[in-house]
């Protein structure tokens, strides 16, 4: 079932996605030739707690009793998604570098309440937030830096297309379109999803391409619902398949993959991006 959040969930939800979005960025602008993963890992995990959130995918169960082991995933390459930061990578010229992180905000019961609400799903009574980028390592081919581009449009796009009344199967058919059109792949088995009071909840699916014409049941948009808009985008196939550690998905073919994603509420009148 879809979650609709309250107008003053909405509103922290956004303050939450203020703090996080800065501290992506501030992560993001270490990512440099010679710097490791790790730290990276450190950086993010210090300014969330200084932030008064917690990290969203650290320890989080994935399935079976395994947990996620970092706040970040760091995907390199052909890694398209959860690639853990530890044990440290060093990064090399020519990388493609997708960094997401999610975080629960805020989790200090002094701060709760301050603002006066809480999320009654978690235990912690933050809200959560989701998002990522992509970013270049040193200098990087023409076809990596298009690829690097297309993806961010393409979540511009998928952005521009979250509004009341639209359906999800018309978002996902605009992004796949745009991207198609530019020699890319979207990928099929990895989507966005609802966030908010769970850092991924079960409804909706937010495909990043035309999927009622797979029988797939479409979802119409409405004012309340948040959701994570994620298109996973690569050079070759929109085949995937497990890779490091059991954790991070790559792609099939071995070819370059990016990643972009905001978390988006949807409003009476257009949308809000929360992690902006």
């Amino acid at each position: 079932m879809v979650s609709i959040k309250s107008k003053e969930e909405i509103v922290i939800l956004r303050q939450g996605g203020k703090i996080l979005g800065r501290i992506l960025r501030a992560v993001a602008d270490k990512a440099k030739i010679g710097v490791s993963t790790a730290e990276l890992e450190e950086i993010a995990c210090a300014l969330i707690e200084k932030s008064g959130g917690r990290p969203a995918f650290k320890n989080y169960e994935i399935h079976n009793g395994r947990y996620f082991p970092t706040a970040l995933c760091t995907s390199i390459n052909e890694e398209i998604v959860h690639g853990p930061a530890v044990p440290g990578r060093i990064l090399k010229n020519g990388d493609l570098l997708s960094i997401d992180i999610g975080m629960e905000w805020p989790v200090r019961k002094a701060e709760q309440k301050k603002i006066g609400i809480s999320n009654s799903h978690s235990s912690d009574g933050g809200f959560y937030t989701d998002t990522a980028l992509s970013v270049p390592i040193g200098k990087i081919s023409a076809k990596n830096a298009k690829l690097l581009r297309v993806t961010k449009k393409s979540l511009e796009i998928g952005i521009a297309e979250a509004r009341p009344g639209n359906t999800l199967n018309n978002l996902g058919r605009a992004i796949q379109r745009y991207v198609e059109k530019n020699g890319f792949s979207v990928v099929r088995d990895l989507v966005g999803h609802g966030v908010g009071y769970q850092v991924h909840e079960s409804a909706p699916e937010v495909f990043n391409y035309e999927f009622t014409k797979y029988g797939i049941p479409d979802t119409i948009l409405k004012p309340g619902m948040v959701i994570a808009i994620e298109p996973m985008i690569t050079a070759g196939s929109y085949h995937i398949k497990s890779g490091r550690g059991g954790y991070a998905m790559v792609t099939a073919d071995g070819s370059m993959a990016a990643h972009f994603e905001h978390t988006v509420a949807i409003k009476e009148k257009g949308n809000i991006v929360i992690t902006e």
